[in-house]
């Protein structure tokens, strides 16, 4: 089984997109060919400092590495660096409905949120995507559910194209994560956790053991004593709950027992210690990795080279296929 998926460079990832993507992945590259991905010309569609866009590729390097992808057991590269992938995009937007694209979920609420940076890349950030799995003759995706529909998408793109010109492309799944696919924002637990909530409503893969303990114990919580998981009526302590589940691999059930008759400022600290602890690795590997830029360059130039073959392969049965080559 082939596997692909990609994480834009934008910036220092949080325990969401970890745990939504890069837990994952790591899993996954034991037991699957996987092909991931720096997705550079994705994060072009929202604003961004172009000054800052090769360092937010070398840090997400960084933490791919940092986080247990092993560049023995799996391909990693810089998206941008293979033509191909622009090439496909273009060929796809010539048998795609326009308005497929207009109905995608996430253009709708990226426009909302970018009045003034709705451009044609956002809208046809699923053609870029489809072409991005397709490329690899890829079988499953691991993402998250906010990427489901631009897969099935891409799945309905690669079966128009072979019933048009012939087959090519395989029909990609989805692979959605078992438990933590959705990490809530630490202070408004009823939205995803992003970036946009501010530092402090998220915890990044890298943020300090004080900075850790900071912004656990000042968590936005709910009315009550009770610790129960309850993600309508407890949704602050459900996250917290969630969270301590998935980096301690202590059952719920387990949790709520341990921490029954004892308040919210409990099960913050045990939450800040296991986080602190958990996160530690990451942090050492990161200091370890920011002083062998040799080395990435290296894992990311090897990478390029096994994507371009494949890519390449591809692309050649595409083109003649569409009677262009």
């Amino acid at each position: 089984m082939r596997v692909f998926s990609g994480i834009r460079p934008t910036g220092e990832l949080h325990i969401g997109n970890y745990l939504g993507a890069i837990r994952q992945w790591i899993e996954l590259q034991e037991k699957a060919e996987c092909v991931f991905c720096i997705v550079d010309l994705h994060a072009m569609t929202t604003p961004y400092k172009p000054g800052e866009l090769q360092k937010n590729i070398r840090d997400l390097a960084i933490v791919y590495l940092a986080a247990g992808l092993d560049p023995e057991k799996c391909i990693f590269f810089v998206q941008s660096e293979i033509k191909e992938h622009t090439e496909l995009a273009w060929l796809l937007g010539t048998i795609t409905p326009l308005g497929e694209l207009k109905r995608m979920t996430q253009f709708k609420e990226k426009s909302k949120k970018h009045l003034e940076y709705i451009n044609a890349g956002l809208l046809n950030y699923p053609l870029l995507m489809a072409a991005d799995i397709l490329l690899y003759q890829t079988d499953a995706v691991p993402v998250g559910k906010d990427q489901k529909q631009h897969v099935e998408l891409t799945k309905e793109i690669a079966r128009r194209f072979n019933n048009k010109f012939g087959k090519v492309f395989k029909e990609p799944k989805v692979l959605l994560p078992k438990v933590g696919e959705k990490i809530m924002s630490l202070q408004n637990p009823k939205k995803k956790m992003s970036k946009t909530d501010g530092p402090h409503g998220y915890i990044s893969l890298f943020d300090a053991p004080e900075e850790i303990k900071k912004k656990i114990m000042a968590t936005v919580t709910d009315p009550g004593r009770n610790i129960r998981y309850d993600p309508l009526k407890k949704p602050g302590i459900s996250n917290l709950l969630m969270i301590y589940h998935i980096f301690s691999g202590e059952p719920i059930k387990k949790l709520e027992n341990d921490f029954k008759n004892k308040g919210y400022a409990e099960l913050k600290k045990s939450l800040a210690k296991i986080l602190i602890d958990s996160l530690g690795l990451f942090r050492e590997k990161k200091k370890e990795l920011d002083q062998r830029e040799v080395y990435i360059k290296e894992v990311l130039d090897r990478g390029t080279k096994k994507a371009r073959s494949l890519a390449a392969l591809t692309m050649e049965n595409v083109r003649k296929k569409m009677g262009i080559f």
